[in-house]
């Protein structure tokens, strides 16, 4: 595992989540010919024939491995094209590594993934459909429905059709559903930045209390101030590779820096300082093992 965390030593604490040894590699159309991969054979031939560009490896992510434990609430940071939404996927399950495997004590929820609103019709109805494609029945809805639109902030606002919500009341909408159904471990891709401070209040509550009861989240924000005040550990991904694993002050910070060396265009500096987190990290393996025991 690739981590600057010091395990506790406790014993008989499972994980939610192990990510171990993954990578990421997708192949994408290129104008470059001198980048471009040209399959041999019948493949090649019909590209050629067809005049579709060539396709160029691109690595999304790295080989890294990490592990997050019962109460956890991970923020992950790091610059567009770094890799965050590409682990968030292949924890999720909606993607498969190219290298590697990600194994998970319950089925991920992903924020805006389980819950598949429909535009045309009204938050209320919303709800109540995303909830029972979530597995929660009528009964469970009825006794959840007021907290979930309390959550959302959304008010009045619940009863008209979704197509006319802003991208961040439908954001705040599939948070409230996702959140509703109390999951081990919940994803959340960059809808808490949006919405007023009683928003992230409320959105901050409900996270401590998924993991009070022994639930993780995944936290994707370009929002640092998000990350220091919702989690208690964060990640730092640039180009595909995990630089810092720890405190989200430390790790925010050291970020913070990074992008104000480039924004700078001071890049030898800024390289520096990518290397100088980067060779922090400690090092370590994941193991398999028999039921009942756990190793680091």
């Amino acid at each position: 595992m690739s981590a600057n965390r010091q395990d506790d030593g406790g014993e008989g604490v499972l994980p939610t989540v192990v990510v171990s040894g993954v990578s990421m590699r997708y192949h994408v159309p290129s104008t470059d010919a001198r980048r471009a991969e040209v399959p041999a054979g019948v493949g090649g031939l019909v590209r050629r024939l067809l005049g579709r560009p060539p396709l160029v490896p691109v690595d999304a992510l790295n080989p890294l491995s990490l592990v997050a434990e019962h109460g956890e609430a991970i923020g992950i940071v790091g610059r567009n094209g770094s890799g965050k939404s590409t682990l968030m996927r292949l924890i999720s399950g909606q993607s498969n590594p190219t290298a590697g495997a990600v194994y998970a004590s319950s089925v991920p929820v992903m924020l805006g993934v389980n819950a598949a609103l429909v535009p045309e019709l009204s938050g209320d109805h919303n709800i109540i459909l995303g909830c029972l494609a979530m597995g929660m029945t009528r009964p469970e809805i009825d006794e959840k429905f007021a907290s979930i639109v309390d959550l959302s902030g959304l008010g009045k606002a619940i009863h008209l059709p979704m197509r006319s919500y802003s991208s961040g009341m439908s954001s705040r909408l599939r948070f409230a559903i996702a959140a509703s159904v109390d999951p081990e471990i919940l994803l959340i891709d960059e809808a808490l930045n949006t919405g007023d401070a009683q928003f992230r209040e409320r959105s901050k509550e409900r996270m401590n209390e998924l993991r009070a009861s022994a639930g993780s989240v995944f936290l994707v924000s370009h929002s640092l101030g998000t990350i220091r005040e919702m989690c208690t550990r964060a990640l730092w991904l640039d180009e595909g590779d995990l630089l810092m694993d720890g405190d989200p002050a430390a790790v925010t910070a050291a970020y913070l820096d990074y992008t104000r060396h480039l924004t700078k265009g001071n890049l030898d500096s800024a390289a520096a300082l990518r290397e100088e987190a980067r060779s922090t990290l400690v090092v370590t393996e994941i193991e398999a093992q028999a039921p009942g025991r756990r190793k680091a």
